[in-house]
């Protein structure tokens, strides 16, 4: 079975697309959620994060969220131990995900796969694209926060045009149905690339 990596930069539409791939039928692993629930399960993890951020990480209703972004997005060293401390729960968890997985590809949607190097363990790479005006009033509308949050997020974040080059395909996601008949060419040359 190959091994596609989804990525973008926030506000890209890594989720929607997503979803699209599951409408195929393609199997599709959402790095962000499981590592939420794995910083919620995992006990080492837990202590892990606890002691590197304080008690205020974890909270009645568990991971403090909100907390761990305020700290990591203002702090880039802090955003880089928290990944260091994650990424190997989530490779792992997603090694044993894959082997229950049937049919010719699965995806793993991740924010980051070309900032940490992981994208050369995949077969192929789709990256999201979409103008930064327009990736910035996605996320204010879905996340209710400010544009000067959402630019110090992508500022962590390489620039498109840096991470085109490292792509197998680009998927610019401005409207809706040229977005489903890109992800339909691209899931047909997959197919056919991986028989």
């Amino acid at each position: 079975m190959k091994i596609v990596g989804l990525t973008g930069g926030i506000g890209s539409g890594k989720s929607f697309v997503a979803r699209l791939f599951k409408q195929k039928g393609i199997p599709v692993y959402d790095s962000d959620f499981h590592a939420k629930k794995l910083m919620n399960s995992n006990p080492k993890l837990k202590n892990d994060i606890s002691e590197l951020f304080g008690s205020e990480s974890y909270n009645e209703e568990g991971l403090n969220s909100s907390f761990l972004a305020t700290v990591v997005f203002s702090d880039n060293q802090k955003l880089l131990e928290l990944n260091d401390l994650v990424h190997p729960y989530v490779r792992d968890d997603f090694s044993d995900w894959v082997l229950c997985q049937t049919g010719t590809y699965v995806i793993q949607e991740a924010a980051i796969l070309f900032e940490t190097g992981s994208y050369k363990n995949f077969d192929s790479v789709i990256l999201m694209v979409a103008p930064k005006s327009l990736r910035i009033q996605r996320v204010v509308e879905r996340d209710g926060t400010t544009t000067s949050q959402i630019q110090d997020r992508m500022n962590r974040q390489w620039e498109d045009d840096q991470k085109v080059d490292f792509a197998d395909y680009v998927i610019q996601n401005i409207e809706v149905d040229d977005t489903k008949a890109q992800v339909d060419v691209i899931h047909q040359s997959l197919l056919q690339e991986f028989q």
